[in-house]
């Protein structure tokens, strides 16, 4: 198990280091501010004081980081908790010198305070960010994953196995399956194509299975057919052994904020609240619609202005691309572009319906004959979308939500589908930032669901930071 455990050390070894390297930078730095490159140590002033005060900023804040479990391997490389416990740390820290300043009646320099708190928790983010990018690179190639047995029913096993193919930033590489209870002969699952290494719903069977696949954790997903005293057993096995123990329940596509954990009769309850995007928070959507779709407007006109000359002169015909789309309830509205096509491109739909590259309901073509030359660098660039702009200001959109769809889109959509008809069609979304054009039809569904099933309105300044990147990544744009 030692090898498997190099990537956590250095990892966390590397991130020991970075912070001791940011906060000593943070501190020191407004230290200089304060007393200059060439502070007095000769006398017990001022300048003494705060050397000796910065010293033990710098290895407290170092050691509250590490408190604050901020360099645990389960959580680098995605999730938001990473940075949550190191604004957390910092911010008790620098509370806890205010109040013992103020109780003790100690005259601690505001810019002092003022400097090093910003600096340092801007650094530590930063510095996190840039590492998880090199760490996702590397799992990118399948190294620094901890491997982890999957055990559970065949399809709960299936599932959980691709859904973590798809999250490899995460950090688990599903290596072997154990199905108890399930007498089947095949020795591969089917859909994952992972060994199943037994089937008997004993600890020491499982704990034999582990040991033979070099598992660093194991995944206990739904269906799984174990006595709950037999699973008491396998965790303290577990633990005895430094394995972590994962509990994976079948609810699949459900936000953190969303699930809340109570302790009943020594009995774990998930609760699953349900979000509703009224009253209050529908208010702050559509304002916070209003006022950045109004400043969006007002700094993109020169570009619109350029693009809508660009438009006229390329080819004969409107500027402006209106189209009727479906809006929240079914209610339709019409969609406005800058023209990107031939003014007979809807005319010649029927004809190129054999070409589609689409994933079936959507239909894409890569090398689309009715794109203009200049449409071409419109859609690259998504400049050809900025026209919703107006749709966002006026109501029937929003900045952030499902991809509006066609009339004719809504009439092959299954019930479940319809729930994407629940909030506004968006100028981008999850689906926008994570393939576009690229996405199977069955992943559009489940990013536009989960956004409605998760809908916040930190969410969607997420979304819409992500969105400035795919946009000049260009990224399944055609």
């Amino acid at each position: 198990m030692g090898a498997s455990f190099d990537w956590r050390i250095r990892t966390s070894r590397l991130l020991a280091a970075v912070d001791a390297f940011v906060v000593t930078w943070a501190v020191l730095g407004a230290y200089i501010m304060r007393f200059g490159l060439e502070p007095n140590f000769g006398s017990l002033g001022s300048e003494a004081a705060y050397g000796v005060f910065s010293v033990g900023m710098i290895a407290a804040w170092w050691l509250m980081l590490g408190a604050w479990n901020s360099r645990q391997s389960r959580i680098l490389g995605a999730g938001p908790d990473e940075y949550k416990r190191v604004a957390a740390a910092s911010l008790w820290l620098f509370g806890l010198v205010a109040i013992i300043s103020y109780v003790l009646r100690v005259d601690t320099a505001r810019g002092f305070v003022g400097v090093a708190l910003p600096v340092g928790l801007l650094g530590l983010i930063l510095a996190r960010w840039l590492l998880r990018q090199h760490l996702n690179v590397h799992r990118a190639r399948g190294d620094s994953m901890s491997r982890l047995l999957l055990l559970g029913g065949p399809s709960a096993v299936s599932h959980l196995a691709s859904s973590l193919e798809r999250s490899k930033e995460a950090g688990y590489l599903p290596v072997a399956a154990y199905t108890p209870g399930d007498y089947d002969s095949t020795t591969v699952e089917a859909d994952s194509g992972l060994e199943i290494l037994g089937t008997s719903p004993d600890t020491e069977s499982i704990m034999s299975a582990i040991a033979r696949c070099k598992a660093d954790a194991v995944a206990v997903s739904a269906g799984v057919q174990l006595h709950p005293q037999t699973l008491r057993h396998l965790g303290w096995e577990l633990a005895a052994r430094n394995i972590g123990l994962i509990m994976a329940p079948a609810l699949t596509d459900i936000a953190g904020p969303r699930i809340h954990t109570q302790q009943v009769a020594g009995l774990p309850l998930i609760h699953v609240t349900t979000p509703t995007l009224e009253g209050g928070q529908r208010v702050a959507k559509r304002l916070f619609d209003i006022v950045v779709s109004g400043l969006l407007i007002i700094a993109t006109a020169p570009i619109m202005m350029l693009a809508a000359i660009m438009v006229k002169l390329d080819t004969p015909g409107p500027i402006l691309f209106r189209q009727v789309r479906v809006g929240m309830e079914g209610v339709p509205f019409r969609m406005l572009k800058f023209r990107s096509m031939t003014v007979d491109a809807e005319a010649r739909l029927s004809e190129l319906r054999e070409e589609n590259e689409g994933n079936g309901v959507l239909f894409k073509i890569k090398n689309d004959p009715r794109v203009t030359r200049f449409g071409r660098l419109l859609r690259k660039y998504s400049v050809d979308e900025l026209p919703q702009l107006f749709n966002i200001f006026s109501g029937s959109m929003s900045l952030v939500g499902p991809r509006p769809p066609l009339p004719r889109e809504v009439e092959e959509y299954e019930q479940d589908v319809r729930r994407r008809l629940l909030v506004k069609p968006g100028l981008t979304g999850l689906w926008q930032v994570s393939g576009r054009s690229n996405l199977s039809w069955q992943d559009s569904v489940r990013l536009d669901l989960y956004y409605v099933e998760n809908w916040s309105l930190a969410g969607d300044l997420v979304i819409l930071m992500r969105t400035v990147r795919a946009v000049f990544r260009s990224t399944g744009a055609y």
